[in-house]
């Protein structure tokens, strides 16, 4: 059990580095929302539930739902012919 634990937190910290050097917008959203799936895990697995669920509806939900609506709105998530169009 220990070592799936190591693994999670190499995990976590590859997801880290992987946000940070990621160029796309919508790639760091989906690395964000594992990086926060995965923490949840970690929280549930330190025997802490609650803070679980909040991590999970929080930092995985609610967090990439507006980065999501925010892409959107500054038209960063549309394909090529969208900007064309405009």
């Amino acid at each position: 059990m220990q070592v799936f634990t190591y693994l999670l937190m190499l995990f976590l910290v590859v997801c880290a580095v992987a946000v940070t050097l990621s160029k796309k917008l919508l790639n760091s959203i989906l690395i964000f929302m594992s990086y926060s799936l995965v923490m949840s895990i970690i929280w549930m697995l330190l025997e802490s539930p609650d803070l679980a669920i909040t991590e999970a509806a929080v930092g995985a939900g609610v967090t990439s739902v507006l980065f999501f609506v925010t892409l959107k709105k500054i038209h960063a998530m549309g394909g090529e012919d969208d900007r064309h169009e405009k």
